[in-house]
């Protein structure tokens, strides 16, 4: 997280909340419906996925923190999200403020159609269809190549893959098995023939900010056919209870990596389809089977221009996850709600601006005294 200040808001969700909790963020924010939301919506957390059938879409890709909340919290962690990124990219703060009504704009356009197709490619902003492009002809000696640094069908232990203990081992290979999960990956094998799957290798994997203290491994897969053997990687994830607050009253799923999978059926089906549940040592875990296609949205430096439609574009990404849950009459309303608290000058609401102004401010703060911190300990 010392890496960048945007790098520091990605892997922070708590202090987010903490605000909203503690420093009276709730005040500022106006209540929306109670629908699934992503609960960790910055910019790391959207990109491409596939749906195992050739079929690229960018959704919502990380639901850990996902659960039945107020939509807004979603848009102002992707506003902090952008605003980070181009402070990071040297933009004046016109551009933010600009970015704010982009935002808004795309959120709201996506209440049109929520069930329609994308957006034409027109409107995709170029780290968008940078990062499609690259998706779209993406094999799995890419994914080989990328997660694991070998095309072979080996995962290379090391400072991100750790060896397991036998009882880890047995574990896993247990869950590989285990029918939601196997039936799970027998569905996205392309080829029309009678194939089990069977674990070849695993270690537990050290990976971003939001595994640090939570199990998670990493197991290659093999499908062995008359036609050959082909290899698939299954991501295996612990799931806790969510820091994002729940709104009051609202009924999900009491095992934790059941609420993951019941939230991303809702926000990102492509996602949802690929994904199953097991324990683990008596821990709730989620599956998914690792695809090509899927990667992440990494800015590293926005133009004016591309910010301006970024913004716009991955509101309307979420708006779409959003308003697929809501019935049209809670669309208009909600809808009414963003409308509020926009000046003659700036179409932005003025509780969007004020929370992403705050947050930003705070997380500047607490990004220098993680440096601070962080070079005392080096």
């Amino acid at each position: 997280m010392a890496r960048s200040a945007h790098a520091y808001v990605r892997g922070n969700t708590a202090l987010f909340y903490r605000w909203l909790a503690e420093e009276g963020g709730e005040r500022i924010v106006p209540e929306g419906p109670e629908v699934w939301i992503c609960g960790d919506c910055h910019l790391g957390n959207l990109g491409p996925i596939s749906n195992g059938n050739g079929k690229v879409e960018i959704q919502i890709r990380d639901l850990d923190q996902a659960v039945i909340g107020n939509p807004a919290h979603d848009l102002i962690r992707l506003g902090l999200s952008l605003a980070t990124a181009a402070r990071g990219s040297d933009l004046p703060g016109v551009v933010t403020a600009r970015m704010m009504e982009e935002m808004v704009e795309g959120y709201e356009d996506a209440f049109v159609d929520p069930d329609g197709e994308e957006q034409t490619a027109d409107r995709e902003p170029e780290i968008v269809r940078v990062v499609r492009r690259r998706a779209t002809g993406r094999k799995w000696r890419h994914l080989a190549k990328e997660r694991l640094d070998d095309v072979e069908p080996k995962i290379p232990l090391g400072r991100r893959f750790w060896p397991l203990t036998k009882v880890e081992t047995t574990g896993l290979r247990d869950i590989v098995t285990h029918r939601p999960v196997s039936r799970m990956i027998l569905s996205l094998d392309s080829k029309d023939e009678q194939r089990a799957p069977k674990m070849v290798d695993a270690a537990y994997w050290m990976k971003g900010c939001s595994s640090l203290g939570l199990m998670r491994y990493a197991a290659i897969v093999a499908l062995e056919g008359k036609r050959g053997t082909d290899h698939a990687l299954v991501d295996i994830k612990e799931a806790v209870a969510p820091v994002a607050p729940i709104a009051p009253g609202a009924v999900m799923p009491a095992d934790p990596a059941e609420r993951v999978l019941a939230a991303a059926r809702a926000l990102s089906p492509h996602l949802g389809e690929r994904m199953a549940t097991a324990r683990l040592h008596e821990h709730s875990v989620f599956v998914r089977e690792l695809m090509p296609q899927d990667l992440k949205i990494e800015v590293e430096q926005f133009s004016r221009g591309e910010a301006l439609k970024a913004a716009r574009y991955l509101a309307f990404v979420v708006g779409k996850a959003h308003a697929r849950q809501m019935e049209p009459e809670t669309r208009r309303s909600w809808a009414q709600t963003l409308q509020k608290g926009r000046s003659r000058n700036l179409d932005a609401p003025s509780w969007l601006w004020r929370s992403v102004v705050d947050l930003a401010g705070r997380h500047e703060k607490g990004y220098l005294d993680h440096c601070r911190m962080h070079a005392l300990n080096d």
